[in-house]
């Protein structure tokens, strides 16, 4: 066993280290054709711009079948108009609520990540100098005890 075992130099820890990698571009890359079709649609149905048509849609369907020409109502009332209503309602108008909710948390959990992402990025750039400030004094302390060993040994042989 070695009496000073010499620590590792910062280049031997770069070599065994992985790199950091952006977390989001990764998970972007790796997504198929198919998968970036439904994040378009997923983004574009969870707006309120969509939820306003599909709210205006349901709101000229219901009047025209009630209050248009009866022979020209597509779905004349009180055939399924009432049921169809009260149950697309909830569906129409639950379903881009809730996409609008998801949008939202998955737009603030990204710029969470982005945050972390370049927090993580300054502290390896602090510990690098830290290391290379460690590695430095290493270097100075060996350098010191190689002198006193030095004296010591010339001490020694002017004493014999």
């Amino acid at each position: 066993m070695e009496p000073n075992p010499k620590p590792k130099t910062l280049a031997e820890i770069k070599k065994n280290r992985v790199p950091i990698r952006n977390a989001n571009k990764i998970h972007h890359e790796r997504l198929s054709k198919m998968d970036k079709l439904a994040i378009w649609i997923t983004d574009h149905v969870g707006t309120m711009g969509f939820f306003f048509v599909i709210f205006v849609w349901t709101a000229c369907w219901l009047t025209w079948n009630s209050l248009g020409p009866k022979e020209m109502r597509f779905d004349p009332y009180p055939a399924f108009v009432l049921w169809l209503f009260i149950s697309n309602m909830i569906q129409i108008f639950l379903m881009p609520l809730i996409m609008i909710g998801q949008n939202l948390q998955s737009n603030h959990a990204e710029i969470r990540a982005e945050a972390d992402f370049d927090i993580n990025i300054k502290a390896e750039q602090e510990i690098e100098t830290i290391l290379m400030h460690l590695e430095n004094q290493s270097k100075l302390i060996i350098q010191i005890l190689q002198r006193i060993e030095e004296q010591e040994k010339k001490q020694s042989q002017n004493s014999n």
